[in-house]
């Protein structure tokens, strides 16, 4: 190790004229990725590193007239590990990355708060001989705590700048772009050289600490603090009910205020489309781009607020240093499963949607729990499937309240929504379990978390997280979704089928009446027209084609038409049923459900006197939609996110199959009438 007060050593260095590129490096939970947000603002782009699921942001910052390309390198705790994310720091660093810039330089991050622990992965950097700068950051909370840190003499110690820092206020961070620059034009490597194995690295890194940091009386106060909360937050039962209690003001809030922006999004593409419909002559290209195009844009939009939300709530958690507490209290529960604590987020997002449930996979280090949690994100219950549920559960508790079987309907409703939650979380646990002994098999990663400082979070950091995984979501699934949408609206909407007899005479019968008779008339044959146009369509011919399929769940070539509808979006077999069989869309008026609903029950088969929605046929769907993989913008995001088409294709296949079978056996159980 060379002493302090050597020369600088020189690397190449870069030209004025070009723009050096610096990668960020740093353990996890050290505000690598709030400085990176504050550096960049919305100068940056995300996707995966080449060859693995594992996310790269690169961004550039401004240094007055100049700019520097920044990479933000996955959190590792150690650059020599046999990780994913610790294999691509290596890659990086050593300019063998395809797609990622060889780097003029390297920014280590460090916790001023953890600072000791922080300079093991330090001295491995320093190793890389890299042009390199050190930022010491969070350094306002370690002034509340006592903690002093000696800029100078840690950089004497190191061999390279060190820069103290806070990413949260801004403090320091012009300076340290300065000094980023500055190195790697310079090319100025460090004068220190680690050693290299671990027992040496670790008493070098309590020498550098013990040399350049100190505590005073505050540090002590504030950690029987920090002790007496991860007392209560990381307890066996406390820690569960409080992390219950936080996720679920999180989720309530995240329904409550999505459901404004969700209903704005919604009135905006209901105008536009009536608008529309308006301005263009009736034909092909108005329906393509009311029903196709706008459609399939409008399902994938209206899933932003939420999203939205989920990412901004869920980075602002990760601030504080509340999450690492959580994931490990979850771990408990998840663990014989064959997953970590931090599944426990994921899986509790899908039950608004699984999208960003699936997206937020992105915070568990290991592959195959991360793999494994992908596939069944899935069989939690979305917002999406609670239509079909109050559909057919309202047909379910009609007959046993019609039959006199039940004398409170709707506590056995409620007893029923309760038990479909809990089908889809025992469904998804389950398969858990399977694909880790199977597909997914190897040992479990021990789970390696530091417990962080408690600390406010970044606003600011926490709107670029939400804005950023809004637009990945839209560039990502938006295209697909819209593409199979159109296809979808074609299937149905061709052949056309010509205006039927009943429905003519109709509408000669309104053209000699007066009034709202004649209105209701029109209506009555303009349903009439749709529920046949509907059947003759292709989709209603491949309906009667496949309808052997399913009929051992108890459907017909009319509910068959649902079903298959339905894998684009499962809340479309609500209104494809409505069209089909009842002949209308079934609106928001009560009236208007309670008479579609009515039909929907009394529908009879084409023998004309087995009901469509028979006993068994209602609980065969319901276990059927609870387990089915219905759900196109998922399948997307899956295929993106698992690193493979084939991915998609396993949870798809592995759901459908699971639903099926269950639909079957309870058909069977229940009997077909």
């Amino acid at each position: 190790m060379t002493e302090p007060g050597t020369e600088s050593q020189r690397a190449g260095g870069v030209a004025d004229g070009d723009v050096p590129s610096i990668a960020l490096v740093g353990n996890p939970n050290t505000g690598k990725t709030t400085l990176f947000n504050r550096l960049t603002g919305l100068r940056h782009k995300t996707s995966n590193f080449a060859g693995t699921t594992l996310e790269a942001r690169t961004g550039r910052a401004s240094v007055g007239e100049a700019r520097l390309e920044l990479i933000d390198l996955p959190g590792a705790y150690s650059l020599e590990l046999e990780q994913p994310e610790a294999r691509v720091c290596r890659d990086v660093l050593g300019g063998e990355a395809r797609g990622v810039p060889v780097p003029d330089g390297m920014l280590v991050v460090l916790d001023a708060t953890n600072l000791g622990r922080n300079l093991m992965l330090a001295g491995e950097g320093l190793r890389r001989r890299l042009p390199t700068v050190v930022g010491v950051n969070m350094i306002d909370l370690a002034r509340r705590q006592g903690l002093h840190v000696d800029a100078a003499k840690l950089s004497a110690r190191l061999g390279c700048p060190v820069v103290l820092i806070s990413a949260r206020t801004g403090e320091g961070v012009e300076e340290l772009k300065g000094r980023l620059l500055e190195v790697a034009r310079a090319g100025v490597v460090p004068t220190q050289t680690p050693p290299g194995d671990e027992v040496g690295l670790r008493a070098w890194a309590e020498e550098v600490y013990a040399f350049a940091a100190s505590g005073g009386a505050g540090d002590e106060r504030l950690a029987r603090n920090t002790d007496r909360a991860d007392m209560v937050l990381t307890h066996p039962v406390l820690g569960l009910l409080a992390f219950a209690v936080v996720m679920g003001l999180m989720f309530a809030g995240i329904f409550w205020l999505a459901s404004f922006p969700m209903g704005w999004i919604e009135g905006i593409f209901a105008f536009a489309n009536g608008g529309l419909r308006e301005v263009l002559p009736a034909g092909a290209v108005r329906d393509l781009l009311t029903d196709g195009v706008l459609a399939g844009v409008g399902a994938t939009v209206v899933f932003l607020p939420q999203i939205a939300l989920l990412f901004f709530l869920i980075s602002l958690l990760e601030d504080t240093g509340y999450l690492a507490r959580a994931a490990f209290v979850a771990d408990r529960l998840l663990r014989p499963f064959g997953l970590p604590g931090h599944s426990f987020v994921p899986l509790l997002s899908s039950h608004a949607c699984a999208i960003p449930g699936v997206l937020a996979t992105r915070t568990i280090p290991d592959r195959r729990e991360r793999l494994a949690t992908i596939l069944v994100a899935p069989f939690m219950t979305c917002s999406a499937r609670l239509p079909v549920y109050v559909l057919l559960i309202g047909l379910i508790v009609a007959g046993l309240s019609k039959s006199g079987a039940v004398s409170h309907p709707a506590l056995v409703g409620g007893l029923l929504f309760v038990g479909c939650y809990a089908l889809g979380i025992a469904a998804g646990v389950l398969s858990a379990l399977l694909a880790r002994r199977t597909i997914l098999r190897g040992a479990a990663r021990p789970m390696a978390l530091e417990l962080p400082s408690y600390k406010l979070p970044s606003v600011r950091g926490a709107l670029i997280t939400a804005y950023d995984r809004s637009l990945m979501f839209i560039k990502k699934a938006g295209t697909a979704i819209l593409a199979v949408s159109v296809v979808l609206w074609w299937l149905g909407a061709f052949p056309h089928a010509g205006p039927t007899a009943e429905a003519q005479a109709l509408r000669a019968q309104a053209a000699v009446v007066a009034g709202e008779d004649a209105g209701v008339l029109v209506a009555r044959a303009d349903r009439i027209d749709a529920r046949h146009a509907k059947s003759e369509s292709f989709l209603g011919r491949i309906g009667r084609a496949a309808e052997p399929v399913f009929a051992p769940i108890g459907a017909d070539w009319q509910l068959t038409i649902g079903i298959l509808a339905s894998f684009a979006a499962r809340e479309v077999f609500v209104g494809t049923m409505s069209v089909v069989i009842a002949g209308a869309e079934g609106g928001d008026d009560a009236g208007e459900q309670g008479r579609v609903r009515d039909e929907l029950a009394g529908a009879v088969r084409a023998d004309g006197r087995t009901l469509v929605f028979s006993r068994g046929t209602c609980w065969s769907m319901l276990v059927f939609y609870v387990l089915a993989m219905q759900c196109l913008p998922t399948l997307v995001v899956t295929a993106r996110e698992a690193g493979g088409v084939r991915w998609a294709v396993l949870q798809f296949a592995w759901m459908s199959l699971l639903a099926y079978g269950g639909a079957m056996v309870v058909l069977w159980l229940v009997g077909g009438k």
